[in-house]
């Protein structure tokens, strides 16, 4: 659905060349190979072999997507895309109380490059236009922190390897 974005207003994403379309069973290889590129350079410290990493990154990845699925059944699940490539994956809920950002990451090629600022933005907007706050989890040591800081998120909640971070209601 390329459309996707304009249709809920994520115009800051549509400008940066983001379009969206829900996910289908024939993404998941893709969906696992983002979740691989967010573990990859902790996996450089184990003396795992080649096959080991992937048996592990396959099955981490299948926990993860059954426990989203489970506990944000009324998600969208979206696969983000780029100039007609598929470079990362978005997963919201919307609480009546908050929107809840259960994963937004991009492949390494497109970290770092106003995409992820841009949806953020967009995210807050839409959240704020209804009064809601935005809550991600984000791990301690995760580079996007910094970003998330930036945008006004702050930790609302130690949840030990991950912090829990709100961004009031509002729109920029």
């Amino acid at each position: 659905m390329s459309h996707f974005s304009r249709a809920v207003g994520w115009m800051r994403a549509a400008g940066a060349g983001l379009t969206f379309r829900p996910i289908t069973d024939d993404d998941l290889p893709f969906l696992a190979g983002v979740y691989a590129s967010t573990r990859a350079e902790e996996l450089t410290l184990t003396s795992w072999t080649e096959a080991q990493k992937a048996a592990f990154l396959d099955m981490q990845f299948q926990a993860q997507h059954a426990h989203y699925r489970k506990y944000y059944p009324n998600a969208d699940w979206l696969v983000t895309m780029h100039a007609g490539s598929d470079v990362g994956r978005l997963y919201i809920e919307r609480w009546p109380g908050e929107h809840r950002i259960i994963d937004i990451t991009f492949l390494p090629a497109f970290r770092g490059k106003g995409l992820g600022s841009a949806l953020l933005a967009d995210l807050i907007d839409e959240a704020g236009a209804v009064g809601k706050a935005v809550s991600i989890h984000v791990e301690k040591h995760n580079p996007a922190m910094r970003l998330y800081l930036r945008l006004g998120f702050t930790v609302a909640e130690d949840k030990g390897v991950y912090d829990l971070m709100v961004r009031p209601a509002s729109s920029f």
